[in-house]
């Protein structure tokens, strides 16, 4: 029998935007010839550098009760369905051309699938300062254009791919699904080798906009353990349930969390700390500073703040720890000023990274909730979980690498009940997977 799910939305098995093999190939074309037009251009000595990653996989997904994947609007926490499938995990591309003034241009193209349907666009695209440090080890830089905010210890290889696991963290996976924004940055480091000292110490400040609509999916389908990053044209489709039908009926059914829609700025600290033998802490705070109140074409601004911690230790040559935490609130009003939608959400992980040779075993631990604090009927987002990811990587060659990979979610979440859902549900996730970085 179909669920509420099933006759609210029978087209939500795809994301919106389809592209075809035609478009990706025209955007391969665009993240390749774009810097070569600027290197002529300009006329400056320059260097063009290309790089990327070619994932595919095979994975098999189940869990106690029927549930789709997140990607489609239902509650399931895996990027794919239930069942056996194959996919291209992702196809990322990095275009950069640095220039002999410490000025460098950079474009990020990726793509995905997910049974069979292709997904292709822009992730990143800027341009960064860096440059030279002073006696005293004093280096400024700057960064404008598209671009992630600085949280992820996981997403530090090739396109914003994760080389520890082929899952994401649920912290890192709602970073990858919704904040990406436009703006710019400024930092300053402090390199300790010029004054024989083994720490590092940097800071930025950002100002961005485009991601008033950040939370959106965070407090309507919760938190994900996937793989996936939202191209820029992309729109997420929403989870339905019966505000709206109600209170929410001006919500349009899907979200776009890279719209701007209050002309206002939001700011990014970021403190890091860095020891050479090994030792890494990190810190921020993230404040969209979204105005309340305001909708246009279905889409409200959600005002978004949190803060983050992270840190990396060396425990010895061949074993690495990694940790991170996050936690803060959204909201969102009505234009008449009333609290529709109000949560608190918090998240953590813990990933122990061993070496063995040529392979790497990593196990990842991980909490997370979400706190519904309004009243809003039909629109319960309370809920609760832990997952355990357990991933095996052995290197075929300098390039190329084979993983396995089982994750483990176990989570109670309220609105499973407006799809006919058991509110606790326990999934399970098996993957083979290739990648190959060039």
């Amino acid at each position: 029998m179909p669920s509420i799910l099933d006759k609210v939305n029978m087209n939500a098995g795809k994301l919106e935007h389809k592209f075809s093999c035609r478009n990706l190939t025209k955007l391969l074309w665009l993240v390749t010839l774009i810097p070569t037009a600027m290197l002529t251009a300009v006329g400056v000595a320059a260097e063009v550098k290309f790089s990327g990653v070619v994932d595919v996989r095979a994975h098999v997904v189940s869990s106690d009760a029927s549930s789709a994947s997140y990607l489609k609007g239902d509650y399931g926490k895996f990027r794919f369905d239930d069942g056996l499938g194959f996919s291209l995990g992702q196809l990322g591309l990095k275009s950069q051309l640095s220039f002999d003034n410490n000025w460098s241009a950079t474009i990020v193209a990726n793509a995905f699938s997910e049974e069979g349907h292709l997904e292709a666009g822009i992730t990143e695209a800027y341009a960064r300062y860096k440059g030279v440090p002073n006696a005293s080890g004093w280096r400024w830089g700057a960064k404008v254009g598209l671009f992630y905010p600085e949280i992820s210890l996981e997403h530090i290889a090739t396109a914003w791919s994760n080389p520890y696991t082929l899952t994401s963290s649920a912290l890192n996976n709602w970073v990858g699904e919704e904040l990406r924004s436009l703006g710019g940055s400024l930092s300053i480091e402090k390199l300790g080798k010029f004054r024989r000292s083994d720490h590092d110490f940097s800071f930025s400040f950002s100002a961005f906009q485009n991601n008033d609509p950040a939370g959106a999916m965070l407090a309507w389908h919760g938190w994900t353990i996937g793989s996936r990053q939202t191209l820029t044209q992309e729109r997420l489709v929403i989870p339905y349930f019966p505000a709206l039908s109600a209170d929410l009926s001006f919500q349009a059914r899907h979200s776009d969390p890279f719209l701007e829609l209050d002309d206002r700025w939001g700011i990014h600290l970021h403190g890091n700390w860095r020891h050479k033998k090994g030792a890494k802490l990190t810190a921020g705070f993230y404040d969209n500073h979204a105005r309340e109140g305001i909708v246009k074409q279905g889409h409200y601004t959600w005002t978004t703040r949190f803060s983050h911690l992270g840190g990396k230790y060396k425990i010895a040559k061949n074993i690495e720890l990694i940790g991170q935490y996050l936690g803060g609130n959204t909201y969102m009003t009505s234009p008449t000023g009333v609290n529709v939608v109000n949560n608190d959400f918090s998240t953590g992980y813990v990933l122990l990274r061993y070496f063995i040779g040529s392979s790497q075993i990593a196990a990842r631990a991980e909490l997370f909730d979400v706190d519904d604090k309004d009243s809003l009927p039909g629109d319960n987002n309370n809920e609760n979980g832990k997952a355990l990811t357990l991933s095996y990587r052995h290197q075929l060659s300098r390039q190329s690498f084979i993983y396995g990979e089982y994750n483990w979610v176990s989570s109670s979440r309220a609105a499973r009940m407006y799809a006919w859902q058991p509110e606790p549900l326990i999934e399970r996730q098996y993957q083979l997977g290739y990648r190959f970085y060039f």
